[in-house]
C-alpha cells in the first residue's frame, strides 16, 4: 500500500541493523455498522503495518465483511473476528505472518464472550508478537482478563510484543494499571497527537490503548489529527471510537 506519512510520526522502515519501525493502529469499529467507506478512509490514512481491530463483524457473512475492510484499507486479513469474539488483526504486505491463533476467554454467565486475536509476525529482521483485545465492561472480569492478556503475550514466546485494544477502563483504573505495571503504555511513554479516544462531543476519556513490552521503543502514540483526506465528519461517521496510532521501533531478532 502507498504510505501516507503523518507529521512527526515516523514512517514504516527497516533499519540497516535489521530493526524495524512499525506503525500500529488500534481501532474499535463497532461491527462496521456505521459508514464503512469513512472507516476505510481513516485506516488507509493512518498507513499502518498492523491493525488491532475490536468489535469486528461476528455474525452473518462476517468473513466477507472482514475481507472487504482489509481490501478497501489496502491490507490483508490475518486472524480473528467471530473466531475471537470480536478482536481481529489486519496487516500490510510488509508483515510476514509466521503464525496466528484466536483465544476465547472464560465466560461469565450473562456477559458477552470475550477473546484475543494473536499473531507472530516478522517485519524486516524483527519478530513481533501482536495481540488485539476488547476487555469486559465489568470491573472484576476485566481485571482477570488483564492477567490472561499478560500470560498470553508471554506465551507467544518472543521478547518483543505489542497488545492493543479497547480496555473499557481508564488509566487510573485497576485493569489499566495492571497492564501498565508490566508493559509500556504508549501514550504515557511518548505522547503524540491527541489523548482521548472518544469522539468529539462524547465524554472525553482514554479507554483505548497500545502497549508494548520492554525493549520496544515507542516513537509516538496517540489519536492522530489532521489525517490527509479524512475530515472530522469521517471520524464521527466511521465508528463511535477514535483510532489510536503508534510508531514503534522493534529490535532485530536476537538483539536485546
Amino acid at each position: 500500500m502507498g504510505a501516507t506519512v503523518l507529521p512527526d510520526l515516523p514512517a514504516s522502515r527497516t533499519e540497516p541493523d535489521g530493526s524495524a519501525v512499525v506503525r500500529v493502529l488500534s481501532y474499535n469499529i463497532r461491527s462496521m455498522r456505521d459508514d464503512r467507506a469513512a472507516l476505510a478512509r481513516v485506516i488507509r490514512a493512518c498507513a499502518p503495518d498492523l491493525v488491532c481491530v475490536q468489535e469486528a463483524p461476528r455474525f452473518f457473512r462476517w468473513r466477507k465483511h472482514a475481507a472487504w475492510l482489509a481490501r478497501e484499507s489496502g491490507l490483508v486479513y490475518v486472524t480473528g473476528g467471530a473466531t475471537a469474539s470480536g478482536p481481529m488483526i489486519l496487516a500490510s504486505l510488509r508483515a510476514h505472518v509466521e503464525r496466528a491463533e484466536d483465544v476465547l476467554l472464560p465466560r461469565t454467565p450473562g456477559l458477552h464472550q470475550r477473546g484475543f486475536a494473536t499473531a507472530v509476525v516478522r517485519i524486516g529482521g524483527a519478530g513481533l508478537g501482536v495481540l488485539s483485545c476488547h476487555l469486559s465492561m465489568r470491573a472484576d472480569e476485566r481485571y482477570v482478563q488483564a492477567g490472561l492478556l499478560l500470560e498470553r503475550l508471554a506465551a507467544l514466546g518472543l521478547p518483543y510484543a505489542i497488545a492493543a485494544g479497547d480496555l473499557n477502563d481508564r488509566p487510573g483504573g485497576r485493569t489499566f494499571r495492571r497492564l501498565a505495571a508490566e508493559l509500556q503504555d504508549g501514550w504515557a511513554v511518548t505522547p503524540w497527537g491527541d489523548e482521548h479516544t472518544t469522539r468529539p462531543g462524547d465524554p472525553p476519556q482514554r479507554i483505548d490503548a497500545i502497549f508494548a513490552t520492554p525493549g520496544v521503543e515507542v516513537l509516538g502514540c496517540g489519536v492522530p489529527r489532521g489525517l490527509p483526506g479524512v475530515t472530522e465528519a469521517d471520524l464521527r461517521a466511521a465508528t463511535d471510537h477514535l483510532p489510536v496510532l503508534a510508531a514503534v521501533r522493534v529490535p532485530a531478532a536476537g538483539s536485546r
